[in-house]
């Protein structure tokens, strides 16, 4: 579906014939399809859905892991999907319960990445960490409560899977239990605890650190 000027744009840019016959439409046929807070750009196709990534293709990726465990705010899936790719990670793992769809919202706020990021979904996090540490993973839990503060220079010789906690509530308990160390991020500000797309991002950097 496209609007008119929609059209206008995509002909300029892929003169037709197109693979697909566009059925033409007005804007206000677009907002109630798909949401008025979502930016379409008055495009919208239908289309089957990628066929999800695999642990095996994921670890064939250089680069850390990051688990979200259950995180349920799509804007911040989506954040951390920006920040997974501007920090060079493999993939982005997801709790298949308790964690969003791919939804618009969430792609909004991934500026991109959703397409770039490799997102997988698994059914246990806990049995996930042991896989992934039984690939020489490292795994570390992100807390706001750990003793030691995350650096990037002492796990410059380790692969990191690093685990976020859900908003507010942080690490479950046999999240934590498995993960090989828990681990903090250093601020002597006068905030405690960052939302859990910005501390993903501030740990994803220091993760980069090498010296």
């Amino acid at each position: 579906m496209l609007t008119e000027d929609a059209e206008a744009t995509l002909t300029a840019r892929l003169p037709p014939p197109w693979p697909l016959q566009p059925e033409r439409v007005d804007r206000a046929r677009l907002d109630h399809l798909l949401g008025r807070d979502i930016a379409h750009q008055g495009v919208a196709l239908l289309a089957d859905p990628l066929a999800p990534s695999i642990l095996q293709y994921v670890l064939e990726r250089p680069g850390p892991i990051v688990v979200l465990d259950q995180v349920t705010d799509p804007r911040n899936v989506g954040a951390i999907l920006r920040s997974a790719a501007a920090f060079g990670a493999a993939a982005v793992i997801t709790q298949d319960r308790n964690a969003p769809e791919e939804t618009g919202a969430l792609a909004k706020a991934a500026s991109g990445a959703l397409e770039t990021m490799p997102l997988l979904r698994a059914v246990n996090i806990a049995r996930t960490l042991i896989a992934l540490k039984a690939a020489n993973c490292w795994t570390v839990g992100l807390d706001a409560g750990a003793k030691a503060p995350l650096s990037g220079p002492s796990l410059a010789g380790r692969r990191v899977a690093l685990v976020l906690g859900a908003e507010g509530e942080g690490l479950r308990r046999l999240t934590r239990e498995t993960c090989d160390e828990l681990a903090g991020l250093a601020m002597p500000g006068a905030m405690e605890s960052l939302n859990v797309s910005a501390a993903g991002a501030v740990a994803l950097y220091e993760l980069t650190r090498r010296t």
